[in-house]
């Protein structure tokens, strides 16, 4: 029950016999599981320093004997299989990639299994069959509300008794380079509406958790379970375009204003990586019903930030952090299954905008100018209020703390092409 502790593999001492560089997001302790395209094959792996692993050769070759792995485990186009198997698969095979890639003596056998990073193509690391994008911190619900509604409570009256959230569009989920072509909508105007490109183009600063094994139609998942169920995490960018959004999501929520795109990084940071960043949530109140009353409500030190790229110039915009979540992954899933709605291996779940309590940790553009009337200035006489054709987002993730070893998530980046 509840989310994974540290175990060896966390230990700060260990030290791979393949070359790291300090500060390396990637180090031993880490191994993030991903899916990559190299010489036309498609296999998962995971990475180590500037480097791959390729899953599906050390398979072949032996190396993961004794763990109950169906055969051809990793020689697929996504982590949906693996996911499926279940924490005590996941955790013996995290355990033995440690002890390869620690052991010298097996540096023989490991070696010919490493790919320089430089030479595959990263993908997608699952096929989710269903994206659920949540409204999880409440310092962005708080701001969206004085924004939105200034004269009425910030937070509709339900936000502090569920876990708030949408179903959005899993087919328009993709990887970390992939462009983002500014979408047209119904926009409204005071000549009534009009099918435009949207000019509020923005970025959510979001993280993803991807769940396993799933549940049976009609059996909801109990929040002390909920952490059987979550792999990993990875950073999302949620792209919203909020004039379209503004237009059309009462009374039923946000659909093509969100629905265009959806990016996230190529690397799963597994909960076991994560372990030795666990912190309380802060306190919720008015304590939450039974059914997501989380016995240990805690959350990760996920260090996060936002870049953006204008003009060939790059400049952090945002800094925060997902230990201001209001509600933790399992209240989330606990909530989206508390109904009998199934989740299934590889579906990916998003905690919706991660904004901490200063201007400069918002985790959008709506924030951050709010809703324009405050410009940001980029220098050499830049500024922005929304997203503009050919600027790029970066966005980073990382945990850190005294006695461990730096965790990093990577990054999801993403450019602005013209409307067609």
């Amino acid at each position: 029950m509840g989310p994974p502790r540290p175990d060896f593999t966390n230990d700060p001492a260990l030290r791979s016999w393949v070359p790291v560089d300090e500060g390396s997001p990637f180090p031993v302790q880490n191994l993030p599981f991903g899916v990559f395209r190299h010489r036309r094959r498609v296999r998962a792996g995971v990475a180590i320093g500037d480097y791959v692993l390729d899953l599906a050769r050390l398979q072949e070759d032996g190396l993961l004997g004794g763990i109950p792995l169906p055969r051809r485990a990793f020689d697929r186009d996504s982590l949906n299989g693996f996911l499926a198997l279940g924490r005590p698969v996941w955790r013996a095979v995290r355990q033995r990639l440690c002890e390869l890639l620690t052991e010298s003596r097996w540096r023989p056998r490991v070696e010919p299994a490493l790919l320089g990073m430089s030479e595959v193509e990263l993908l997608l690391p699952v096929r989710p069959g269903d994206y659920v994008d949540f409204y999880a911190s409440l310092y962005h619900a708080s701001n969206m509300g004085r924004i939105l509604r200034p004269q009425q409570d910030p937070l509709p009256p339900n936000w502090r008794w569920l876990p708030i959230g949408y179903h959005g569009r899993s087919a328009t989920v993709v990887v970390s380079g992939t462009p983002v072509v500014r979408p047209r909508g119904q926009v409204s105007t005071p000549d009534g509406p009009v099918l435009t490109p949207t000019l509020m183009l923005d970025f959510e600063l979001e993280v993803g958790f991807v769940t396993g094994p799933g549940n049976a139609l009609g059996r909801p998942i109990p929040v002390e379970e909920a952490w059987d169920h979550i792999f990993g995490l990875l950073l999302v960018n949620d792209w919203s375009a909020r004039d379209i959004q503004a237009w059309e999501y009462v009374p039923l929520g946000p659909f093509l204003g969100k629905s265009f795109a959806t990016s996230v990084s190529p690397w799963l940071v597994t909960l076991e990586a994560l372990a030795p960043f666990l912190v309380p949530l802060a306190p919720q109140e008015p304590a939450p019903l039974p059914h997501l009353a989380d016995p240990e409500p805690l959350t990760y030190d996920v260090r996060l930030e936002v870049a953006l790229v204008v003009g060939g110039r790059e400049q952090v915009v945002s800094r925060t952090s997902l230990r201001h979540l209001y509600w933790s992954l399992a209240q989330m899933l606990a909530h989206a299954t508390s109904n009998g709605a199934l989740t299934r291996p590889g579906d990916l779940w998003a905690t919706g905008t991660v904004s901490g309590p200063e201007p400069g940790s918002y985790g959008c553009l709506m924030e951050l100018t709010w809703r324009g009337q405050r410009p940001l200035a980029l220098g050499d006489g830049l500024q922005r209020s929304f997203l503009e054709d050919g600027d790029t987002v970066v966005m980073r993730g990382w945990c850190e703390g005294q006695g461990a070893v730096c965790i990093g998530l990577g990054e999801v980046r993403g450019t602005v092409l013209p409307a067609v």
